[in-house]
Formats: structure tokens, sequence, C-alpha cells
């Protein structure tokens, strides 16, 4: 395996061109204070940010071109004349969604927690898309609740196009980052925020529509509503409403 190791700004870098970009995006030791590396604690060192293998591999330092989706809407995704008002739940004709993708260069941070299969079959699903539209894809995957928020801030420092979010653990903490940065835009995916901004978006359906710890759900929790091929329809919805500036806005799949 070839690696090519190089520095930059608070991280360390790790280019795996065997399978592809790979990065791996940790404190760099020579950026820390000597007497604080000890105290550095655990949880700081488990939120990573990895990219695996999509899209161009960049390090996204310099801005890019604005996004634009390849492609259009089917018919009964939305009505034109009557949009949907701020908040509101939409139930697009299964399908419309298929004809929008990404442009090139599309940047999206995955946020993820949590080791139920539910969440890891979405995290298949944003991983399985990313890969299939040549997504250039970072993963922050943090480990210690308490460093949620932290994980957010992170994700939002990095500027991506999108933030999709997979996982019920992180609902709090988005409901409490989210509306201070309406200018980075969130996509939640098998889950919603009970009052979203126009900036947080959500693709889900009965059985996955948990609102934060506490909040009434819209449908019973099913577990066994997380299948693959469900997941993967929430994404693909759920980036094509965004894209086509839909957005602050539940994408509800039958």
């Amino acid at each position: 395996m070839n690696l090519n190791r190089q520095q930059t700004s608070a991280y360390r870098i790790t280019n795996d061109n065997a399978v592809g970009i790979r990065r791996s995006f940790l404190p760099s030791e020579d950026l820390i204070p000597m007497r604080s590396r000890f105290a550095l604690p655990a949880a700081a060192v488990a939120i990573a940010v990895l990219a695996i293998g999509c899209g161009t591999g960049d390090d996204w330092s310099q801005p890019h071109a604005e996004p634009t989706p390849i492609g259009t809407l089917g018919s009964g995704f939305v009505t034109p004349s009557t949009p949907p008002s701020p908040e509101a739940t939409i139930t697009p004709t299964p399908g419309s969604w298929d004809g929008v993708r990404p442009s090139a260069g599309y940047r999206v941070v995955l946020l993820t927690a949590g080791d139920d299969a539910q969440t890891r079959t979405l995290v298949d699903a944003v991983t399985g898309w990313a890969e299939e539209n040549e997504v250039d894809m970072r993963t922050i995957e943090p480990t210690d609740p308490h460093q949620y928020i932290a994980s957010i801030s992170q994700a939002i420092k990095l500027k991506p196009d999108l933030v999709i979010s997979a996982g019920n653990d992180l609902i709090d903490p988005l409901t409490t980052v989210t509306a201070n940065h309406l200018d980075q835009q969130f996509l939640v995916v098998g889950a919603e925020l009970a009052e979203p901004t126009e900036n947080v978006t959500a693709a889900d359906w009965a059985g996955a529509s948990f609102r934060g710890e506490g909040l009434g759900m819209s449908s019973t929790y099913d577990a066994a509503s997380f299948t693959p091929e469900r997941a993967a329809r929430a994404v693909r919805a759920g980036v094509a409403a965004v894209l086509s500036r839909w957005t602050g806005i539940v994408v509800w799949l039958d």
C-alpha cells in the first residue's frame, strides 16, 4: 500500500491511492501544545473525517462553483403553483425524483452516530448514492455523545454543499445547531426535526419519523421499516429536493 502523508491546517491527511482517495483527519500533534497533548480527551480523537473513494478527492481548501441539479423533478413531486409552506410535509409521486442528480464535484459531509442496524442501513444508502453519482464525500462519525455538537460544527467548517445526517442520536444536537447556520444546507434521512428551519430538509417514512427525545412522532417507530431499498429512495428524494431548492420541508415516502 502506497501512503503519502502531508499536513495541512489543524489536520493530518492520509492519502491511500491504492483504494481511491481515502483521507482521515485527526488533530495534528504539531499544533497542540506539549503540555496539552496528553490531556486531549479521547472523545476529541473520535471525531474523524473520512473520504471514501468518491468524486474528485480534492482537499476542499478552495471554493468551487455553486452546484446545480442535472435533470428536473418529474410530475408529482411538488406543484409549483401551490408550493409547500415552510415545515410542510409533501408526499411526492414515487420515482418523481429519479431524474435529478448533482453536478460534478458536489461536496457532501455524511454525519452519522450510532451502531444500530437502522443507522448502518442509512449510512450504506448514502455511501452507495455518493459512489454512484461520483460525489466528493467526507464522513464524520463521533462516538461520544458529548461530541455530537462539536461534530456538527466540524461538518459546517468544511463548508460542504450539503450535510447529510443519519442516526436518531443526532436529532437533538442538530436542533440546537442548525438554526444558527442558515447558509448551510442539511438533509436528515430516516428522521426529522420537530421545527426545522429553511435549511433543514428531511426524508422519512412511516416507521422512521423520530423527532427528538420526548417528542411525539407522526408514526410509530418501526425498526423493520429501515430497508436498504427504502433508505436509498429517501436519500435520492431528499437530495433531489435540496438540489431543486425545495428545502425546509419533510419529504414523506409511501
